[in-house]
């Protein structure tokens, strides 16, 4: 059975490709504008790979260099750029830009492209920011921009949106993003049906497996020697005095250590240490010195432990110093994931059924049972200084930075 073709946008690491691939499918073209992205996709795969802004690239370009006319791609693939739509813009500041950040003009590239190529199928993923209820100004645009493309070029697109939890589908990781599909022909998409369930709080949830663990993900890799990631900086004495699966609330007065913070006065992932019987938050691109998650062993991740959240083939390598691998792999869609909504779209375009055979970049659960959690260390002396009554956290949008914005005077 010959391979279904794909365009790739916004290609990054390669994380979407790795899954299509599992599933059937050919990189015709892939493009990506980070320097580092392009140096892993070269090293691991001999794709046609565009290395500029897509604003800068035609679609005609595109199609010439993946060797498809109008029309013959089976499906178009990419993640535009989230910031815009990030949670963790929002956290801050309470709002996050969204469409008027200049950066959301990459969602518009990738409905250019979908408009001039016009492939049977197209899958856009971004973060659940993306979908937030009375934030959806970027679902809005694309539903609208789908609608423009059906009259000038008799298709039928329509957008079938989901947000999908990584973790229900195998991947070890607890990730949240909006996945957008439609087929050219106007049929729907009927998402995959989650194949795992956290037991501990669904224990009726017969037919599901349980949530794949950290553990089950890494225990077979060795302790790296590895001084890169050896965490520093103002708080690496701290992060052993948390206990595994816990960050800084464990340090405030409604935690069990000491009272160094205040509550919610941090962000989740700071001091954030994985549990080994628990599945990894989610992988940030763009951690600080304590921002995690971190190993159990007081560390950061190896580009293979988080390659392996990622669920990417263990044969990629991901190129460059450990916070570049951290950028590529935290922006990266977990390969499982793509592998397993890619398998529903192949089934649909070549209508047939979904096969059973099992998932190529499947976890499996470890054969070994994972060590209880060592005792967390003593707080080193020159921390307790922090100790104290400390504020919570006011709440969304009123923190000091939300507070310092809101008394700047509106332009007239």
């Amino acid at each position: 059975m010959s391979a279904l073709t794909a365009i790739s946008l916004f290609t990054g690491a390669g994380g979407l490709d790795y899954g299509f691939e599992a599933a059937g499918f050919q990189t015709n073209v892939a493009l990506e504008l980070d320097e580092r992205c392009c140096e892993t996709l070269r090293q691991n795969r001999r794709w046609p790979l565009i290395e500029h802004d897509i604003s800068t690239v035609s679609t005609t370009d595109l199609l010439d260099l993946a060797k498809l006319g109008v029309g013959e791609a089976d499906v178009l693939i990419g993640g535009p750029p989230c910031q815009p739509f990030s949670k963790s813009g929002f956290w801050a500041t309470g709002e996050a830009k969204r469409l008027n950040d200049p950066r959301a003009t990459t969602i518009e590239c990738y409905l250019r492209v979908l408009a001039e190529a016009r492939p049977r199928a197209f899958l856009l993923e971004n973060v659940e920011g993306l979908g937030f209820r009375g934030k959806d100004e970027g679902l809005q645009l694309i539903h609208s921009r789908l609608a423009a493309i059906n009259v000038a070029h008799g298709t039928n697109y329509r957008a079938t949106i989901a947000t999908l939890n990584a973790a229900d589908f195998g991947v070890p990781q607890l990730r949240r993003r909006v996945f957008v599909i439609g087929f050219r022909d106007g049929s729907s998409f009927s998402f995959p049906k989650p194949t795992h369930v956290d037991v501990t709080a669904n224990e009726d949830a017969e037919d599901r497996a349980a949530y794949l663990t950290v553990w089950d993900a890494i225990h077979d890799l060795p302790e790296p020697d590895d001084p890169s990631v050896v965490m520093k900086g103002k708080w690496a004495d701290l992060l052993p005095t948390i206990p595994e699966g816990q960050n800084y609330l464990w340090h405030t007065d409604r935690g069990g250590g000491e009272p160094l913070f205040g509550w919610r006065r941090r962000y989740w992932s700071f001091l954030l240490k994985l549990a080994k019987a628990q599945p990894a938050w989610t992988i940030q691109a763009q951690p600080g010195p304590a921002t995690g998650p971190f190993h159990w062993n007081n560390r950061r991740l190896t580009m293979r432990e988080m390659a392996r959240l990622q669920t990417f083939p263990d044969s990629v390598n991901i190129t460059g110093s450990i916070a570049d691998v951290q950028r590529q792999l935290g922006n990266a869609v977990p390969s499982l994931l793509a592998e397993t909504l890619a398998r529903s779209i192949a089934s649909h375009l070549r209508d047939q059924p979904v096969p059973d055979a099992p998932l190529t970049l499947a976890i499996r659960p470890a054969s070994t049972v994972a060590p209880p959690p060592p005792p967390a260390a003593t707080v080193p002396v020159h921390f307790l200084a922090l100790r104290g009554e400390h504020d919570a956290h006011p709440g969304t949008g009123k923190g000091a930075r939300a507070s310092a914005r809101n008394l700047v005077p509106a332009a007239e």
